[in-house]
């Protein structure tokens, strides 16, 4: 699916036969189209997309270059990184965001073909590894990682969520290649599978898990914060571009910083924006963008993120999927380091919020924090039919999720919430006297 959107000072101009940032040939030759890549429904890259192009940032920074040219912006929109990586390695797009497994690959799809790629800034990530989770039909009676032996399991070989499955499945004591029967597919597909039951389980980045669990058509089995790796998306761009149009890739840049700065100041108001634009419900977008949520946004190319894309390498390469990734050569924030001046600093050491529990009243334009779990079910008792959506950070790793959707574990007076019954249990096993109680009971206790 394809959108075109042009800046908002261009009249309506005749077609264009040139794109990569390339002067098209207009009446005047001072035309330049710039072609982004992008994934509107991977929210965890709305900074560098659909948040980015609902609020016409790029278009406002380009109009203020004032550098002779007239700026026309070609948004593409992809169900994953792979086709941005083949359309970028053609020279058909200049600036796209992915996950961090796709970004290897195309820095190595990019060496390999002679049109090298880097890393310029990040979009969302999760210093645990949270944004990627396994989830199982809601009916489902598979409880660990351990019970997928012999089991089929959807994922998109290739991505974060194939990494993270490869990796938790290896803690687990399982072969990747052996012990299950790995489906590689599309995240709409394996989602379609999961419901249909021609796959057991689902392996998939955001916002896919989060969704299906919103629906009440799988729960999570496994949280992939439990790895406790990093994990992240981020922007590349075609090097040929940026050196011959670094001005352009510094504008992206600063209009990245601002639709970053929105989503952090206004999260309900961009997730409603997101919501708008890709079709999803606008709860499970707040879940992983929200003011607490499950992902961090920020350009600044953090050292620890980078240290977790090298580790990355070794399981892209027992997938056969690359060969070696100098990472370092990959990555280049010289860019987003201009772009953004002595602000860069403060960015660059920035974390992510502390867990909160939240509560979304319907109506509200901005949710309601609370300290423990406990009294956001105080709360949600009292507000039952006056919510939109509740979200309780689990007790072991902080990965938000909706409080009706969590794992509950009453511990003497204590309300503990867990993404996954494991992780729960594992709780209850440590500490005797405790034990996993339905959400209905959790409320009880609360109010």
């Amino acid at each position: 699916m394809k959108h075109k959107v042009v800046a908002a000072s261009v009249v309506l101009l005749a077609p264009l036969t040139a794109c990569g940032g390339t002067a098209a040939a207009g009446a005047d030759g001072s035309t330049v189209t710039v072609t982004v890549g992008y994934q509107s429904r991977t929210i965890n890259t709305v900074t560098a997309g659909t948040l980015l192009r609902s609020l016409g940032a790029f278009e406002r920074q380009l109009n203020a270059l004032h550098d002779g040219h007239t700026y026309q912006v070609d948004w593409q929109d992809y169900a994953t990184g792979a086709p941005i990586t083949a359309q970028m390695t053609a020279g058909k797009i200049d600036i796209g965001s992915m996950g961090d497994f796709p970004l290897l690959i195309n820095a190595a799809r990019g060496r390999q073909l002679d049109r090298p790629t880097h890393l310029v800034s990040v979009t969302g990530y999760n210093l645990r590894g949270g944004l990627n989770t396994v989830v199982v039909p809601s009916g489902s009676d598979l409880r660990t990682l351990g019970d997928l032996k012999g089991r089929k399991v959807s994922t998109s070989v290739g991505s974060a969520a194939d990494g993270t499955l490869v990796r938790a499945l290896q803690r687990a004591g399982l072969d990747p290649q052996e012990d299950i029967e790995k489906l590689n597919q599309q995240p709409a597909v394996g989602a379609s599978a999961l419901t249909a039951g021609s796959a057991d389980a689902l392996s998939q980045f955001v916002a896919w898990p989060g969704l299906l669990a919103y629906q009440g058509k799988a729960r999570a089995l496994y949280d992939g914060a439990q790895l406790d790796l990093p994990t992240f998306h981020g922007v590349t761009a075609r090097e040929d571009f940026a050196e011959k149009r670094p001005a352009v890739l510094e504008a992206f840049l600063k209009a990245q910083a601002e639709a970053t700065d929105y989503l952090n100041d206004h999260p309900v108001a961009s997730a409603e924006k997101v919501a708008a634009a890709t079709g999803l419900p606008a709860e499970v977008v707040y879940l992983y963008n929200g003011a607490h949520g499950i992902a961090t946004f920020d350009p600044a190319v953090k050292p620890r993120l980078v240290a977790a894309l090298k580790q990355d390498v070794s399981v892209l390469k027992a997938a056969k999927l690359t060969g070696d990734v100098d990472v370092d050569a990959f990555v280049d924030d010289r860019y987003v380091r201009k772009a953004l001046g002595a602000d860069y600093g403060r960015r660059l050491t920035a974390g992510p919020p502390a867990a909160a529990s939240e509560a979304w009243p319907k109506g509200a334009d901005r949710t309601v924090t609370f300290g423990t779990p406990a009294e956001l079910l105080r709360y949600v008792a009292a507000h039952r039919t006056a919510l939109r959506a509740a979200y309780v950070p689990d007790a072991t790793t902080g990965t938000l999720w909706f409080a009706d959707k969590a794992v509950w574990v009453a511990d003497g007076t204590r309300l503990l919430p867990f993404v996954a019954p494991a992780t729960a249990q594992d709780y209850v096993t440590a500490h005797p006297g405790a034990r996993v109680v339905p959400y209905a009971e959790a409320l009880e206790r609360a109010a």
